[in-house]
């Protein structure tokens, strides 16, 4: 298992299965509330359920309505059970906070780095990330 240190960006914490995108994520239109589902056209995840996973992406992206699409996915039961990424920005930290996910950002490694299916433990508290994976060439 490796540790990483980062910064916790929304409190608690979240485990589970790994699913990373090496692609921004727009919450808007990119993801359906309704089944937690990527349905943005050409993205890398699209058709991949996020719902239960611990989503890690390098940054959101579109509009500031995407917080409240994550709050409608933790509402709905169809949000991620922790987020990472390289650089939290104010739309994905506000729809974290907002909506209760834990969150963390600059564990030291490209989010890309990591494999989709490890199991990852976060802790929005203290930033901490524990991963059980291996780590992919840069």
């Amino acid at each position: 298992m490796l540790h990483f240190a980062g910064r916790g960006i929304a409190r608690g914490t979240g485990s589970g299965e790994l699913l990373v995108s090496p692609a921004p994520i727009s919450f808007l239109s990119g993801v359906d509330p309704d089944t937690g589902m990527v349905v943005e056209t050409g993205h890398p995840l699209q058709g991949q359920k996020i719902a239960g996973k611990v989503l890690a992406f390098p940054y959101g992206k579109g509009s500031t309505v995407g917080s409240y699409v994550l709050y409608a996915m933790s509402r709905n039961g169809n949000a991620p059970v922790a987020i990472i990424n390289d650089e939290a920005e104010p739309i994905i930290a506000t729809g974290a906070i907002i909506a209760k996910i834990p969150m963390v950002d600059r564990i030291g490694i490209s989010v890309s780095r990591l494999r989709s299916g490890a199991r990852v433990m976060v802790d929005g508290v203290t930033g901490s990330v524990v991963y059980d994976g291996e780590i992919l060439p840069a």
